[in-house]
């Protein structure tokens, strides 16, 4: 099959959607690959590495007539959705349970959808998961974010001069980003407590060398494919009481809360952030979907009372070359699922659960339609 990726549209977006390394897999496969020009070259991929690998490097125009298969990163603009060829099949993250319109022009283009967004996490699809090797990314660099806009040293220093004690850190939701982040900010040397809702996190959390901390008695709020619920009202109300007894001896707060489709839960009011110390640091990594700290400006930084609250957003562009990495493996893995691999055509199997859940939009149809 010919399978084409074009350079990502958004100018703040520097990840691509195939490297070099599954280009050649791919090759030797038996399919054909084009890259638009320069398309890897802003996550550390140059042209001559994809034509190493056996790639045609082409203009756009030439991608988007010849290929079978096209391969994004981010949702693709209404412009790019008029040039694909009828027929074809796109494998991206299409943000599908927000916006219904590009999946309704994507039928109406003939063309068949695939939302990497939506690969369901259960075992046989963890290769093709690429929210998770994106949130892996995003919680290493919020580690970092928070080490380097922090006036103190992370880990305990002893020196001609006294000790230093180590930082503290909190960090409020312990799914993939939650877990890299609290990793990470131990291998600094920081004293990390982490919290979720889910008592199931515990485990995971303490086996990190963090301390676990969840409200006594409160009930667990396990929802589906390892996500967290959605919380009443008078859960969030205590959750925040419990969370503000531990904020005023922090140094760093990371958040990560978020729910599928859903607008990110208000963990942190501004009040909470009252009674935080001066010159302490806020990461909120839900900054792109309403953020989980009242007063989170995505793309911005921000200071109250002190504190200063960074609003990150598309935090895995921020680390191109192993983000683009990560996905593109995880796109060779759904590839492998959805190509026969004799005769080297497309077998769209949609009682597949994968295929099923993951496949928005095929033969002129929106196949799934999301509450948002």
């Amino acid at each position: 099959m010919k399978i084409g990726v074009l350079r990502e549209s958004d100018s703040n977006e520097r990840r691509v959607a195939l490297v070099p390394e599954t280009v050649e897999r791919l090759v030797k496969a038996g399919h054909e690959v084009f890259i638009e020009n320069s398309a890897g070259l802003a996550a550390g991929f140059p042209d001559q590495a994809y034509e190493n690998a056996g790639a045609q490097t082409v203009p756009s125009v030439e991608v988007s007539k010849s290929v079978d298969i096209f391969v994004h990163v981010q949702p693709p603009t209404v412009d790019e959705i008029k040039a694909l060829k009828i027929g074809c099949l796109m494998v991206s993250m299409f943000n599908a349970r927000n916006d219904a319109s590009n999946m309704s022009l994507l039928a109406s283009a003939g063309v068949t959808a695939i939302a990497m967004e939506l690969v369901p996490r259960i075992a046989r699809a963890q290769r093709m998961d690429a929210l998770s090797s994106q949130a892996s990314i995003s919680g290493y660099k919020a580690a970092l974010l928070a080490a380097n806009a922090l006036g103190k040293y992370l880990p305990m220093m002893m020196t001609a001069a006294g000790t230093i004690p180590p930082a503290k850190i909190l960090v409020l939701g312990a799914g993939v980003a939650g877990l890299q982040a609290i990793a990470t900010a131990r291998r600094l040397g920081a004293i990390v407590e982490a919290f979720d809702v889910r008592a199931a996190a515990g485990e995971q959390v303490e086996s990190l060398g963090a301390k676990f901390i969840h409200p006594p008695k409160s009930e667990d709020a396990e929802g589906s494919g390892g996500y967290a619920r959605e919380q009443t009202e008078d859960e969030q109300h205590l959750q925040r009481l419990f969370i503000k007894e531990h904020l005023a001896d922090v140094d760093a707060l990371i958040t990560t809360a978020a729910i599928p489709g859903k607008p990110a839960p208000i963990l942190i009011t501004t009040e909470m952030i009252d009674a935080m110390r001066p010159g302490s640091v806020v990461i909120d990594l839900a900054a792109e979907s309403g953020g989980n700290v009242e007063g989170t400006t995505p793309g911005k930084i921000i200071n109250m009372n002190g504190v200063s609250i960074h609003g990150p957003i598309n935090v895995p562009s921020s680390m191109p070359f192993h983000s683009s990495q990560l996905y593109s493996r995880n796109v060779m893995a759904l590839l492998d699922l959805i190509i026969d691999k004799k005769d080297k055509t497309l077998n769209l199997n949609l009682e597949d659960e994968v295929i099923d859940a993951t496949c928005i939009v095929h033969l002129g149809e929106v196949r799934h339609k999301f509450n948002s």
